[in-house]
Protein backbone atom coordinates (compact mmCIF):
# COMPACT_ATOMS: atom_id res chain seq x y z
CA UNK A 1 0.00 0.00 0.00
CA UNK A 2 2.84 2.31 0.81
CA UNK A 3 4.68 1.51 -2.28
CA UNK A 4 1.30 2.22 -4.21
CA UNK A 5 0.97 5.54 -2.35
CA UNK A 6 5.08 6.67 -3.42
CA UNK A 7 4.26 5.77 -7.01
CA UNK A 8 1.19 7.50 -7.40
CA UNK A 9 2.63 10.95 -5.79
CA UNK A 10 5.76 10.29 -8.24
CA UNK A 11 3.65 10.48 -11.10
CA UNK A 12 1.51 13.34 -9.55
CA UNK A 13 4.96 15.68 -8.95
CA UNK A 14 5.85 14.15 -12.26
CA UNK A 15 3.01 15.17 -14.24
CA UNK A 16 2.81 18.89 -12.50
CA UNK A 17 6.61 19.69 -13.37
CA UNK A 18 7.06 18.25 -16.96
CA UNK A 19 3.31 19.01 -17.57
CA UNK A 20 3.83 22.65 -17.35
CA UNK A 21 5.87 23.92 -20.35
CA UNK A 22 8.26 26.73 -19.75
CA UNK A 23 7.79 30.16 -20.83
CA UNK A 24 10.57 32.64 -21.76
CA UNK A 25 10.60 35.98 -21.05
CA UNK A 26 12.66 38.08 -23.31
CA UNK A 27 15.23 38.69 -20.93
CA UNK A 28 15.79 35.08 -20.47
CA UNK A 29 15.93 34.45 -24.55
CA UNK A 30 18.77 37.04 -24.57
CA UNK A 31 21.05 35.90 -21.87
CA UNK A 32 20.52 32.38 -23.15
CA UNK A 33 21.78 33.71 -27.00
CA UNK A 34 24.64 35.43 -25.70
CA UNK A 35 25.71 31.90 -23.93
CA UNK A 36 24.42 29.63 -26.77
CA UNK A 37 24.21 31.32 -30.09
CA UNK A 38 26.60 29.27 -33.07
CA UNK A 39 27.74 32.61 -34.23
CA UNK A 40 28.72 34.03 -31.01
CA UNK A 41 30.43 31.05 -30.12
CA UNK A 42 32.52 31.12 -33.59
CA UNK A 43 33.14 34.91 -32.25
CA UNK A 44 34.23 33.54 -28.81
CA UNK A 45 36.55 30.76 -30.52
CA UNK A 46 38.38 33.85 -32.32
CA UNK A 47 38.88 36.02 -29.70
CA UNK A 48 40.68 32.46 -28.19
CA UNK A 49 42.83 32.11 -31.14
CA UNK A 50 43.93 35.65 -30.62
CA UNK A 51 45.58 34.83 -27.61
CA UNK A 52 47.60 31.81 -28.72
CA UNK A 53 48.27 34.45 -31.47
CA UNK A 54 49.78 36.66 -28.20
CA UNK A 55 51.27 33.46 -26.98
CA UNK A 56 53.46 32.73 -30.20
CA UNK A 57 54.67 36.74 -30.35
CA UNK A 58 55.82 36.45 -26.68
CA UNK A 59 57.46 33.11 -27.70
CA UNK A 60 59.18 34.83 -30.49
CA UNK A 61 61.65 36.83 -27.34
CA UNK A 62 62.20 33.23 -25.51
CA UNK A 63 65.75 31.40 -26.57
CA UNK A 64 65.40 28.20 -28.91
CA UNK A 65 67.15 25.26 -26.70
CA UNK A 66 67.43 21.83 -28.43
CA UNK A 67 68.85 19.09 -27.47
CA UNK A 68 70.39 16.11 -29.64
CA UNK A 69 71.26 12.55 -28.84
CA UNK A 70 72.57 10.01 -31.19
CA UNK A 71 73.58 6.45 -30.97
CA UNK A 72 75.17 3.94 -33.05
CA UNK A 73 76.80 0.66 -33.60
CA UNK A 74 78.72 -0.97 -35.85
CA UNK A 75 80.97 -4.25 -36.56
CA UNK A 76 83.76 -4.44 -38.65
CA UNK A 77 87.63 -5.21 -38.81
CA UNK A 78 89.80 -2.68 -36.86
CA UNK A 79 93.39 -3.07 -35.82
CA UNK A 80 93.96 -4.28 -32.49
CA UNK A 81 96.83 -2.06 -31.02
CA UNK A 82 98.49 -4.68 -29.36
CA UNK A 83 98.84 -7.41 -32.32
CA UNK A 84 98.76 -4.75 -34.70
CA UNK A 85 96.64 -7.46 -37.08
CA UNK A 86 93.05 -6.88 -38.52
CA UNK A 87 90.37 -8.08 -35.90
CA UNK A 88 86.34 -8.15 -36.26
CA UNK A 89 85.42 -6.21 -33.47
CA UNK A 90 81.84 -4.71 -32.30
CA UNK A 91 81.96 -0.23 -31.60
CA UNK A 92 79.65 2.02 -29.88
CA UNK A 93 79.18 5.40 -30.46
CA UNK A 94 77.05 7.87 -28.48
CA UNK A 95 76.97 11.64 -29.00
CA UNK A 96 74.93 14.41 -27.27
CA UNK A 97 74.86 17.77 -27.39
CA UNK A 98 73.05 20.97 -26.44
CA UNK A 99 72.35 24.22 -28.81
CA UNK A 100 70.82 27.45 -27.35
CA UNK A 101 69.78 30.34 -29.94
CA UNK A 102 68.44 33.88 -29.69
CA UNK A 103 67.74 36.34 -32.30
CA UNK A 104 69.67 39.64 -31.24
CA UNK A 105 67.78 41.96 -33.91
CA UNK A 106 65.33 41.31 -36.73
CA UNK A 107 64.11 44.37 -37.94
CA UNK A 108 62.16 44.77 -34.67
CA UNK A 109 59.68 41.88 -36.33
CA UNK A 110 59.15 40.60 -33.50
CA UNK A 111 58.39 43.38 -31.63
CA UNK A 112 55.98 44.10 -34.40
CA UNK A 113 54.52 40.67 -34.43
CA UNK A 114 53.16 40.91 -30.23
CA UNK A 115 51.69 44.79 -30.85
CA UNK A 116 50.10 43.24 -33.93
CA UNK A 117 48.73 40.69 -31.24
CA UNK A 118 47.62 42.88 -28.85
CA UNK A 119 45.88 45.05 -31.97
CA UNK A 120 44.53 41.53 -32.79
CA UNK A 121 42.72 40.62 -29.68
CA UNK A 122 41.29 44.07 -29.48
CA UNK A 123 39.37 43.63 -32.75
CA UNK A 124 38.13 39.78 -31.95
CA UNK A 125 37.14 41.17 -28.68
CA UNK A 126 34.98 44.00 -30.87
CA UNK A 127 33.85 41.26 -33.45
CA UNK A 128 32.36 39.59 -29.86
CA UNK A 129 30.76 42.19 -28.62
CA UNK A 130 29.10 43.33 -32.23
CA UNK A 131 28.03 39.70 -32.75
CA UNK A 132 26.43 39.87 -28.98
CA UNK A 133 24.37 43.33 -29.65
CA UNK A 134 23.58 41.92 -33.43
CA UNK A 135 22.08 38.65 -31.52
CA UNK A 136 20.48 40.40 -28.61
CA UNK A 137 18.71 42.90 -31.69
CA UNK A 138 17.53 39.71 -33.60
CA UNK A 139 16.31 37.90 -30.09
CA UNK A 140 14.08 40.86 -29.25
CA UNK A 141 13.13 41.54 -32.53
CA UNK A 142 11.96 37.80 -33.07
CA UNK A 143 10.63 38.10 -29.71
CA UNK A 144 8.82 40.97 -30.20
CA UNK A 145 7.40 39.09 -33.62
CA UNK A 146 5.99 36.16 -31.58
CA UNK A 147 3.96 38.70 -28.92
CA UNK A 148 2.63 40.51 -32.01
CA UNK A 149 1.47 37.38 -33.39
CA UNK A 150 -0.25 36.32 -30.85
CA UNK A 151 -2.02 39.74 -30.00
CA UNK A 152 -2.79 39.18 -33.72
CA UNK A 153 -4.71 35.72 -32.66
CA UNK A 154 -6.42 37.40 -30.07
CA UNK A 155 -7.99 39.54 -31.96
CA UNK A 156 -9.23 37.40 -34.65
CA UNK A 157 -10.41 34.56 -32.98
CA UNK A 158 -12.19 37.35 -30.15
CA UNK A 159 -14.20 38.77 -33.15
CA UNK A 160 -14.83 35.55 -35.30
CA UNK A 161 -16.25 34.46 -31.64
CA UNK A 162 -18.37 37.50 -32.16
CA UNK A 163 -19.53 37.46 -35.37
CA UNK A 164 -20.54 33.09 -34.41
CA UNK A 165 -22.76 34.88 -31.77
CA UNK A 166 -23.79 37.32 -34.81
CA UNK A 167 -25.06 34.15 -36.56
CA UNK A 168 -27.65 33.24 -33.86
CA UNK A 169 -28.83 37.10 -33.53
CA UNK A 170 -28.69 37.58 -37.73
CA UNK A 171 -30.68 34.11 -37.89
CA UNK A 172 -33.60 35.21 -35.16
CA UNK A 173 -34.00 38.74 -37.37
CA UNK A 174 -34.27 36.53 -40.42
CA UNK A 175 -36.95 34.21 -39.04
CA UNK A 176 -38.70 37.30 -37.77
CA UNK A 177 -38.84 39.13 -40.76
CA UNK A 178 -36.64 41.99 -40.07
CA UNK A 179 -33.78 41.02 -42.35
CA UNK A 180 -33.81 39.31 -45.75
CA UNK A 181 -32.14 35.87 -45.97
CA UNK A 182 -29.13 36.96 -47.80
CA UNK A 183 -27.94 38.99 -44.44
CA UNK A 184 -27.74 35.93 -42.91
CA UNK A 185 -25.25 34.21 -45.64
CA UNK A 186 -23.39 37.34 -45.70
CA UNK A 187 -22.94 37.15 -42.01
CA UNK A 188 -21.61 33.34 -42.33
CA UNK A 189 -19.41 34.14 -44.96
CA UNK A 190 -18.12 36.79 -42.50
CA UNK A 191 -17.72 34.36 -40.05
CA UNK A 192 -15.94 31.70 -42.44
CA UNK A 193 -13.40 34.13 -43.97
CA UNK A 194 -12.63 35.30 -40.19
CA UNK A 195 -11.81 31.89 -39.39
CA UNK A 196 -9.17 31.26 -42.77
CA UNK A 197 -7.62 34.35 -40.53
CA UNK A 198 -7.33 32.92 -37.35
CA UNK A 199 -6.15 29.55 -38.83
CA UNK A 200 -3.48 31.89 -40.85
CA UNK A 201 -2.66 33.73 -37.36
CA UNK A 202 -2.13 30.41 -35.93
CA UNK A 203 0.42 29.64 -38.23
CA UNK A 204 1.65 32.86 -38.11
CA UNK A 205 2.44 31.93 -33.91
CA UNK A 206 4.17 28.74 -34.66
CA UNK A 207 6.28 29.83 -37.56
CA UNK A 208 7.44 32.69 -35.17
CA UNK A 209 7.75 30.63 -32.70
CA UNK A 210 10.77 27.93 -34.74
CA UNK A 211 12.10 30.86 -35.69
CA UNK A 212 13.12 32.06 -32.74
CA UNK A 213 13.96 28.84 -30.74
CA UNK A 214 16.28 28.13 -34.00
CA UNK A 215 18.01 31.62 -33.11
CA UNK A 216 18.51 30.15 -29.53
CA UNK A 217 19.78 26.92 -30.89
CA UNK A 218 17.02 25.15 -28.68
CA UNK A 219 16.72 21.87 -29.94
CA UNK A 220 13.01 20.92 -28.60
CA UNK A 221 11.57 24.42 -30.74
CA UNK A 222 8.18 21.79 -30.59
CA UNK A 223 7.26 22.86 -26.95
CA UNK A 224 9.04 26.29 -27.12
CA UNK A 225 7.17 29.77 -26.24
CA UNK A 226 7.52 32.74 -24.53
CA UNK A 227 5.78 34.81 -21.66
CA UNK A 228 2.61 36.86 -22.79
CA UNK A 229 3.41 39.93 -20.93
CA UNK A 230 2.22 42.78 -22.23
CA UNK A 231 4.82 45.10 -23.37
CA UNK A 232 4.64 49.19 -23.25
CA UNK A 233 6.21 51.98 -24.70
CA UNK A 234 9.35 52.56 -22.83
CA UNK A 235 12.19 54.58 -23.66
CA UNK A 236 11.08 56.64 -26.24
CA UNK A 237 12.75 59.80 -24.89
CA UNK A 238 15.35 58.99 -27.28
CA UNK A 239 13.65 60.01 -30.25
CA UNK A 240 13.30 63.72 -28.55
CA UNK A 241 17.28 63.80 -29.09
CA UNK A 242 18.96 65.90 -31.55
CA UNK A 243 20.16 63.31 -34.03
CA UNK A 244 24.16 65.19 -34.34
CA UNK A 245 24.32 63.71 -31.00
CA UNK A 246 23.23 60.09 -31.60
CA UNK A 247 25.50 60.14 -34.37
CA UNK A 248 28.36 61.35 -32.72
CA UNK A 249 27.62 58.41 -29.25
CA UNK A 250 27.18 56.07 -32.66
CA UNK A 251 30.45 56.85 -33.70
CA UNK A 252 32.34 56.82 -29.93
CA UNK A 253 30.38 53.67 -29.28
CA UNK A 254 29.66 51.33 -32.07
CA UNK A 255 31.89 48.54 -33.15
CA UNK A 256 31.48 49.08 -36.93
CA UNK A 257 33.91 52.11 -36.22
CA UNK A 258 35.80 50.56 -33.68
CA UNK A 259 36.44 47.16 -35.98
CA UNK A 260 37.78 49.42 -38.76
CA UNK A 261 39.91 51.46 -37.32
CA UNK A 262 41.68 48.31 -35.53
CA UNK A 263 41.36 46.75 -38.49
CA UNK A 264 43.61 49.90 -40.12
CA UNK A 265 46.27 49.61 -36.97
CA UNK A 266 46.52 46.45 -38.14
CA UNK A 267 47.19 46.95 -41.75
CA UNK A 268 49.56 49.58 -39.96
CA UNK A 269 51.27 46.83 -38.15
CA UNK A 270 51.60 44.40 -41.40
CA UNK A 271 53.26 47.34 -43.00
CA UNK A 272 55.96 47.76 -40.62
CA UNK A 273 56.46 44.06 -40.15
CA UNK A 274 56.81 43.85 -44.01
CA UNK A 275 59.72 46.71 -44.02
CA UNK A 276 61.78 44.77 -41.35
CA UNK A 277 62.02 41.72 -43.87
CA UNK A 278 64.48 43.94 -45.33
CA UNK A 279 66.84 44.92 -42.23
CA UNK A 280 69.74 42.62 -41.36
CA UNK A 281 69.07 40.05 -38.97
CA UNK A 282 71.42 39.10 -35.97
CA UNK A 283 71.39 35.98 -33.88
CA UNK A 284 73.47 34.36 -31.62
CA UNK A 285 74.00 30.88 -30.66
CA UNK A 286 75.62 28.69 -28.03
CA UNK A 287 76.24 24.91 -28.43
CA UNK A 288 78.11 22.17 -26.26
CA UNK A 289 78.38 18.61 -27.71
CA UNK A 290 80.47 15.57 -26.42
CA UNK A 291 80.96 11.57 -27.38
CA UNK A 292 81.18 8.42 -25.64
CA UNK A 293 83.13 5.30 -27.90
CA UNK A 294 83.60 1.62 -26.26
CA UNK A 295 84.72 -1.54 -27.94
CA UNK A 296 87.31 -4.35 -27.21
CA UNK A 297 90.02 -1.84 -27.68
CA UNK A 298 88.64 1.76 -26.08
CA UNK A 299 87.42 0.66 -22.38
CA UNK A 300 87.89 4.44 -21.01
CA UNK A 301 84.95 5.30 -18.23
CA UNK A 302 81.83 7.04 -19.80
CA UNK A 303 82.08 9.67 -17.50
CA UNK A 304 85.93 10.60 -18.00
CA UNK A 305 85.18 10.10 -21.88
CA UNK A 306 82.33 12.74 -21.70
CA UNK A 307 84.52 15.04 -19.79
CA UNK A 308 87.39 14.64 -22.17
CA UNK A 309 85.32 14.66 -24.97
CA UNK A 310 83.01 17.57 -24.89
CA UNK A 311 83.96 21.15 -26.67
CA UNK A 312 81.53 24.07 -27.22
CA UNK A 313 81.07 26.59 -29.65
CA UNK A 314 79.82 30.11 -29.90
CA UNK A 315 79.37 33.11 -31.90
CA UNK A 316 77.34 35.37 -33.51
CA UNK A 317 75.36 35.08 -36.98
CA UNK A 318 74.33 37.81 -39.66
CA UNK A 319 71.96 37.43 -42.37
CA UNK A 320 71.96 40.53 -45.10
CA UNK A 321 69.09 40.17 -47.41
CA UNK A 322 70.17 41.17 -50.88
CA UNK A 323 68.05 39.43 -53.41
CA UNK A 324 65.23 37.40 -52.57
CA UNK A 325 63.29 37.35 -55.79
CA UNK A 326 61.75 40.89 -55.03
CA UNK A 327 59.35 39.33 -52.52
CA UNK A 328 59.90 41.64 -49.59
CA UNK A 329 59.78 45.07 -51.95
CA UNK A 330 56.48 43.34 -53.27
CA UNK A 331 55.53 42.40 -49.47
CA UNK A 332 56.02 46.15 -48.52
CA UNK A 333 53.88 47.24 -51.76
CA UNK A 334 51.01 44.94 -51.01
CA UNK A 335 50.96 46.03 -47.38
CA UNK A 336 50.91 49.70 -48.36
CA UNK A 337 47.73 48.97 -50.37
CA UNK A 338 46.43 47.46 -47.78
CA UNK A 339 46.56 50.20 -45.68
CA UNK A 340 45.22 52.72 -48.22
CA UNK A 341 42.20 50.25 -48.41
CA UNK A 342 41.58 50.43 -44.58
CA UNK A 343 41.69 53.83 -44.62
CA UNK A 344 38.74 53.75 -47.35
CA UNK A 345 37.07 51.25 -45.57
CA UNK A 346 37.24 53.68 -41.99
CA UNK A 347 35.44 56.52 -43.85
CA UNK A 348 32.72 53.96 -45.39
CA UNK A 349 32.33 52.41 -42.10
CA UNK A 350 31.90 56.15 -40.66
CA UNK A 351 29.35 57.10 -43.55
CA UNK A 352 27.54 53.79 -43.65
CA UNK A 353 27.03 54.52 -39.87
CA UNK A 354 26.20 58.15 -39.75
CA UNK A 355 23.86 56.78 -42.76
CA UNK A 356 22.56 53.85 -40.64
CA UNK A 357 21.50 55.96 -37.69
CA UNK A 358 19.85 59.22 -39.47
CA UNK A 359 17.34 56.11 -41.19
CA UNK A 360 16.82 54.64 -37.86
CA UNK A 361 16.09 57.87 -36.46
CA UNK A 362 13.79 58.82 -39.57
CA UNK A 363 11.91 55.18 -38.99
CA UNK A 364 11.51 55.56 -35.28
CA UNK A 365 9.94 59.36 -35.48
CA UNK A 366 7.34 57.59 -38.29
CA UNK A 367 6.74 55.12 -36.66
CA UNK A 368 5.77 56.84 -33.39
CA UNK A 369 3.33 58.59 -36.10
CA UNK A 370 2.35 55.52 -37.21
CA UNK A 371 1.56 54.68 -33.90
CA UNK A 372 -0.19 57.49 -32.77
CA UNK A 373 -2.21 57.41 -35.85
CA UNK A 374 -3.17 53.82 -35.29
CA UNK A 375 -4.69 54.82 -31.86
CA UNK A 376 -6.74 57.54 -33.00
CA UNK A 377 -7.90 55.32 -36.18
CA UNK A 378 -9.09 52.51 -33.49
CA UNK A 379 -11.25 54.88 -31.21
CA UNK A 380 -13.01 55.93 -34.35
CA UNK A 381 -13.31 52.35 -35.97
CA UNK A 382 -14.44 51.26 -32.63
CA UNK A 383 -17.07 54.03 -32.38
CA UNK A 384 -17.87 53.29 -35.93
CA UNK A 385 -18.40 49.42 -35.64
CA UNK A 386 -20.77 50.05 -32.56
CA UNK A 387 -22.82 52.53 -34.15
CA UNK A 388 -22.88 49.61 -37.38
CA UNK A 389 -23.58 46.97 -34.86
CA UNK A 390 -26.27 48.90 -32.94
CA UNK A 391 -28.36 49.79 -36.53
CA UNK A 392 -27.99 46.47 -37.67
CA UNK A 393 -29.40 44.93 -34.37
CA UNK A 394 -32.52 46.85 -35.43
CA UNK A 395 -32.38 46.13 -39.03
CA UNK A 396 -31.12 49.41 -39.87
CA UNK A 397 -28.42 48.20 -41.96
CA UNK A 398 -27.28 44.98 -44.23
CA UNK A 399 -24.81 42.39 -43.28
CA UNK A 400 -22.54 43.95 -45.76
CA UNK A 401 -22.02 47.36 -44.31
CA UNK A 402 -22.16 46.09 -41.09
CA UNK A 403 -19.40 43.32 -42.15
CA UNK A 404 -17.23 46.00 -43.44
CA UNK A 405 -17.43 48.33 -40.46
CA UNK A 406 -16.14 45.25 -38.24
CA UNK A 407 -13.06 44.23 -40.61
CA UNK A 408 -12.28 48.19 -40.70
CA UNK A 409 -11.91 47.58 -36.99
CA UNK A 410 -10.30 44.41 -36.82
CA UNK A 411 -7.78 45.61 -39.18
CA UNK A 412 -7.41 49.00 -37.17
CA UNK A 413 -7.04 46.85 -34.05
CA UNK A 414 -4.07 44.22 -36.24
CA UNK A 415 -2.72 47.44 -37.06
CA UNK A 416 -2.38 49.11 -33.63
CA UNK A 417 -1.01 46.08 -32.29
CA UNK A 418 1.93 45.84 -35.53
CA UNK A 419 2.54 49.73 -35.16
CA UNK A 420 3.30 49.43 -31.46
CA UNK A 421 5.58 46.20 -31.45
CA UNK A 422 7.21 48.08 -34.72
CA UNK A 423 7.90 51.30 -32.87
CA UNK A 424 8.90 49.58 -29.60
CA UNK A 425 11.67 47.22 -31.70
CA UNK A 426 12.88 50.83 -33.48
CA UNK A 427 13.32 52.30 -29.93
CA UNK A 428 15.82 49.66 -29.04
CA UNK A 429 17.19 49.86 -32.58
CA UNK A 430 18.02 53.46 -31.71
CA UNK A 431 19.21 53.09 -28.11
CA UNK A 432 21.93 50.50 -29.19
CA UNK A 433 23.52 52.68 -31.91
CA UNK A 434 23.48 55.57 -28.99
CA UNK A 435 25.51 53.40 -27.20
CA UNK A 436 22.75 51.34 -24.82
CA UNK A 437 24.21 47.62 -24.16
CA UNK A 438 22.63 44.94 -25.49
CA UNK A 439 21.59 43.36 -21.97
CA UNK A 440 20.46 46.57 -20.60
CA UNK A 441 18.18 47.39 -22.64
CA UNK A 442 14.43 47.31 -21.17
CA UNK A 443 11.28 46.51 -22.56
Amino acid sequence: MKKLLLLCFIAFVSSTVFGQQKQWTLQECITYALDNNITIQQSEIALLNSSIDKSDAIGNFVPSINASATVSENTGLSFNPVTNLPQTVTTLNATGGLTLGYTLFDGLRNVRQLQRADLSKVAAEFNLSKAKDDIALLVANAFLDIILNKENLKTVTAQNAITLEQIDRTQELVDGGVLPRGDLLEIKATAASERQRVVAAENAVILSKINLAQLLAVENYRDFDVADDEYTVFGDEIVDKPIDEIIGSAQENRFEVKIANQNLELAKKDLQISKGARLPTLSAFFGYDTRYTTNDFINIPFDTQLYNNDGIRYGLSLNIPILNGFSARNAVTRSKLNVQNNEILVNQAKLDLESTVYQSYTAVKASRESYEAAKVALESQELAYQYAKDRYDVGLTNAFDFSQSKLRYDNAQIELARSKYDYIFRIKVLELYFGVPATELKF
